[in-house]
């Protein structure tokens, strides 16, 4: 893991080297100054989650609000050997049989409603939440078969199959969201109240949400950390438009704004906005892929020719280039290459050539119209990020050169979800899921088929190759680390060549914060963390 995340490190320099700017940031202040206790921190908020709980829903745009209130068994970190902090386990192992794995619990944690937190917790949500309901948990804890409790502070996952104590590891800071087993056992647990006014035993107790305006969270006197948390409220503020949040920041609004809420386009302006910082580091562990996702329903797109003559029809250079302004590398698969553990190298790659697709085009039998369309699709760009948006236009726009006439359907966060995930209601999408530290935890779910409607960010477009099944049911089993990234790199030849999706791009997001604030970017997911440590300098 130490080394994953050195590597990760190097994947930022390189992506803000290529843009027209580089800011490191700056702890001086915050190394030389003694934290102070108090304030309130607003910051920007660009989403309202369907379901804010993310032991059900493990996304960013859930994290971003939720991690500061429930808290999962460990965090990642800059420091360590496996590059991971104790939360709410203070230790693991896993045995060499891979069939157990072993969970030490810290003591003297109490939920935000004053009942204590036990391993009973820790089962409940291990078996009833992460193994049943939630999007990513479900591939990694599909074996888990049991977990015992022989203490309150002691949690023994079994596993009916081999687990790789590696990918167990790898997931605890996404896929171990902790829930407050009293208040969910016996209820419909994906619609409980609790999923939107949150009780977890993190350093911040949910307050309030007034839909539109903010979400509202005040400090938790009891928290298990000494001395934390030092902020007394965080204010998330709803600004759907992102150039919003720049004159918000100028304004002195809003103190912080993550995930490059503050448009590409604006940072070289902002960054000379005296009292402002600007931070490229601090996501290298939620390193995002732009995909275009292809709905193999459609008789069209079931023709592997079509496919690759769409993968053809995309400029891999001009999308860094035009649309990320540089904050991006062009991706030549699903593993990113900064993953020296995973990632294969030599596999089929589709360069930029209009021609060789409408070739391809013309072979399948799709020949231009009199009115030079072959045929239609429905596009529906993911309406996550300004990029995402651009990119559908971008998108629209050269498969129009191809004789493909793409029409752009656009919705509401919830909305798009619904119509890809669970009503299929698309024939391409522009998507953005995020790589996370292990092919089991964020890249099987893309390519794997049978799984239900419903799963946000998975193979919800039809794709079935039993090849590509086979390989993914054998790594999850493979205890080998050799024999198991040697299983990926084989499944990333596969699918290369298969082509189910079309890996466009690799991008991580700028923080920009007012100077007042310290602590910002010290974990490589740091936006999605709990923020005990961050204060305000006066």
């Amino acid at each position: 893991m130490s080394r994953i995340l050195l590597n990760r490190r190097s994947f930022l320099a390189t992506t803000a080297s290529a843009g027209a700017m580089v800011i490191l940031p700056n702890r001086a202040g915050a190394l030389a100054a003694a934290p102070v206790k108090g304030g309130r921190l607003v910051v920007a908020g660009d989403s309202e989650p369907a379901n804010l709980n993310p032991a059900i829903v493990a996304s960013n745009g859930v994290f971003f609000v939720a991690s500061k209130v429930i808290e999962p068994l460990a965090e990642q970190s800059y420091e360590g050997s496996d590059g991971l902090a104790p939360r709410l386990a203070i230790s693991w192992e896993g045995s060499a049989d891979g069939h157990t794995a072993t969970f030490k619990l810290r003591d003297g944690v109490t939920w935000h409603d004053g009942k204590p937190f036990t391993s009973a917790d820790v089962a409940f949500s291990a078996l009833e939440v992460w193994r049943k309901l939630q999007n990513l948990g479900r591939v990694v804890f599909k074996n888990l078969e049991s977990v015992e409790t022989p203490d309150d502070h002691t949690a023994v996952f079994k596993f009916s199959q081999p687990t790789p104590f590696q990918l167990i590891r790898n997931a605890l800071p996404v896929v171990t969201s902790v829930l407050p087993k009293h208040l969910y056992e016996g209820t419909d647990i994906a619609k409980n109240p609790a999923n939107q006014k949150l009780v977890g035993t993190g350093p911040f107790k949910f307050g309030e949400y007034k839909p539109g305006e903010y979400y509202l969270l005040k400090r938790n006197d009891a928290y298990w950390q000494k001395d934390a948390p030092l902020l007394d409220e965080i204010v998330y503020q709803i600004l759907p438009d992102r150039a919003a949040a720049g004159n918000a920041l100028e304004a002195g609004e809003i103190q912080l704004a993550a995930f490059s809420a503050v448009p590409l386009a604006d940072l070289e302006r902002i960054s000379k906005v005296p009292g402002l910082k600007v931070y490229p580091n601090g996501y290298e562990a939620l390193t995002y892929q732009l995909i275009v996702e292809i709905n193999h329903r459609r008789k069209e797109l079931a023709d592997v020719r079509v496919r690759r003559a769409l993968a053809h029809s995309i400029d891999h250079a001009f999308v860094v280039k035009t649309i990320f302004l540089g904050y991006a590398k062009s991706a030549t698969g699903p593993i990113p290459a900064y993953d020296k553990t995973f990632y294969e190298p030599d596999t089929a790659t589709y360069a930029f050539d209009p021609a060789k697709a409408e070739a391809l085009l013309d072979e399948a039998g799709y020949k231009r119209g009199a009115d030079g369309n072959r045929f239609t699709l429905k596009l529906r760009p993911a309406p996550f990020f300004n990029e995402t948006k651009q990119f559908g236009d971008y998108l629209r726009q050269a498969l129009a050169k191809i004789g493909i006439d793409a029409r752009v359907v656009s919705n509401d966060t919830p909305a798009h979800l619904k119509a890809v995930y669970t009503d299929h209601d698309f024939d391409i999408t522009v998507a953005t899921p995020v790589y996370r530290s292990d092919p089991a935890i964020s890249t099987t779910i893309l390519f794997e088929s049978g799984l239900p409607a419903g799963v946000p960010f998975s193979n919800q477009y039809g794709y079935a190759n039993a090849e590509v099944d086979r390989l993914i049911k054998d790594a999850a089993s493979e205890i080998d680390a050799a024999k198991r990234a040697d299983l990926y790199k084989e499944l990333q030849r596969k699918v290369a060549d298969d082509l189910p999706l079309i890996n466009v791009a690799e991008f991580s997001f700028i923080s920009v914060a007012h100077d007042s604030v310290q602590n910002v970017s010290n974990n490589p997911r740091w936006a999605v963390s709990n923020w005990a440590d961050v204060w305000l300098r006066e």
